[in-house]
């Protein structure tokens, strides 16, 4: 066997004990512990340190360390592209540094340490940075090709199992919120019942659709249905600051297109990016009629006794988060003795493999003017037997009932 040939067998050998399969039950902070030690072990290093990559700040933080814990209790945060881990980050290469001080890096903890030669690698899965493995000595060092390739080989080991830990956790997150955030029991009113679901899409993603039943002043009630571009933790929680911003606004408007307009003031000021669609109405005390303004969002569906159940005409703004200087809009609709209104997210009706119209027309065939509850359960069984969801749905049914009448 030559040098080169054993060189070779001995590389393969060392990375097969940095990403030993024993690791993947642990949870990611103790397997990001354990990988960095053996990193440490086998490539004879006195530091070995991981940055994970935050999107929102687009800065570097100080994870998980071996050998340099004044990284992590300090918080260190490097800026992509900035000194030396930053560079790492920004090109997605490999980069070794021999000669340590403010010229180089960016972080004093690193050349107060006393290391000499750093080398660093990207953590990158599935084309997305994660973040940045770096190794350090305070000896004069050269690293050798094989150096590299065992660092990098342990980078994209916990690049993939971050990746995987940040999804689950999210989704995790993402689902706790929503479930705080949307109704946990619907208002018992005089003269009105109410029923809803909430389903996430395929894969049990987890957006952020909402709805909303809240009590106003002077015998008043607000709804609202709401539903936030995008999906997972980012957009349950613009959703959960829209929901809360929202809330507050009604008790200051009494107009549903002004609510509307200052939630898109809001929006637009603090969410830049963001976009949702939005129906607020307002129930008057009587509960014969309701007030509508909708922002992008599709009208509700009416039902009233011995007619099909028709879409409401009413005209639509723009979405929160799009810039519209004109005056928005309230329409106030009609509510005969037990007529249903049907509230829902684009979820319901859209799906691949039919139209919008063909969606819509499915939901005007389930709707019926009978009891919420009911309605219900006819209109997601209808919606979603006929094609799984694919987009996370909201919907919620309203029916007017006189006083007297029994729940038929």
């Amino acid at each position: 066997m030559t040098d080169e040939d054993q060189g070779a067998e001995n590389q393969l050998l060392r990375m097969e004990r940095v990403t030993d399969s024993a690791l993947s039950h642990l949870d990611l902070e103790k397997f990001l512990a354990e990988l960095l030690v053996r990193v440490q072990e086998q490539l004879a290093v006195d530091t070995a340190t991981v940055l994970l990559h935050d999107s929102a700040s687009g800065q570097l933080v100080a994870t998980a360390t071996a050998g340099f814990e004044e990284e992590i209790r300090q918080g260190v945060r490097v800026p992509v592209g900035a000194g030396f881990a930053g560079r790492v980050a920004a090109d997605r290469k490999p980069v070794v540094v021999e000669h340590v001080d403010a010229s180089t890096v960016v972080n004093p903890l690193l050349w107060e340490k006393g290391l000499h030669t750093l080398l660093g690698v990207p953590m990158v899965a599935a084309g997305q940075l994660i973040g940045v493995l770096h190794v350090g000595t305070i000896a004069e060092r050269k690293f050798t090709e094989h150096d590299i390739q065992l660092l990098q080989v342990a980078a994209d080991r916990m690049a993939l199992a971050t990746q995987a830990q940040v999804v689950r956790t999210e989704r995790a997150t993402a689902t706790a919120l929503q479930r705080s955030l949307l109704p946990t029991r619907l208002p018992s009113l005089p003269g009105l019942e109410f029923a809803a679901r909430y389903v996430p899409g395929a894969d049990m993603r987890v957006g952020g659709d909402w709805y909303d039943v809240f009590s106003l002043s002077d015998g008043r009630w607000g709804v609202v249905m709401g539903d936030v571009v995008g999906h997972g933790l980012p957009a349950a929680v613009v959703m959960g600051r829209l929901r809360s911003a929202l809330r507050a606004y009604a008790l200051l408007d009494p107009d549903p297109a002004g609510v509307l307009e200052k939630l898109n003031r809001k929006a637009m000021h603090f969410e830049p990016g963001a976009m949702a669609t939005v129906l607020y109405a307002v129930i008057e005390p009587a509960a014969d009629r309701i007030c509508i303004s909708l922002a992008g969002h599709p009208p509700p569906l009416v039902a009233v006794p011995g007619e099909q159940a028709r879409l409401v005409q009413l005209p639509a703004d723009p979405p929160i988060g799009v810039r519209y200087d004109d005056q928005r809009v309230t329409s106030v609709v009609e509510l005969p003795p037990r007529a249903v209104l049907c509230f829902y997210t684009d979820g319901l009706v859209e799906r691949r493999s039919w139209t919008l119209d063909d969606g819509l027309e499915l939901l005007c065939e389930a709707v019926e003017a009978k009891p919420a509850e009911l309605v219900s359960a006819k209109v997601m069984s209808v919606l979603t037997g006929a094609s799984p969801p694919e987009d996370d749905i909201a919907l919620l049914v309203m029916r007017r009932v006189p006083e007297g009448d029994g729940p038929a």
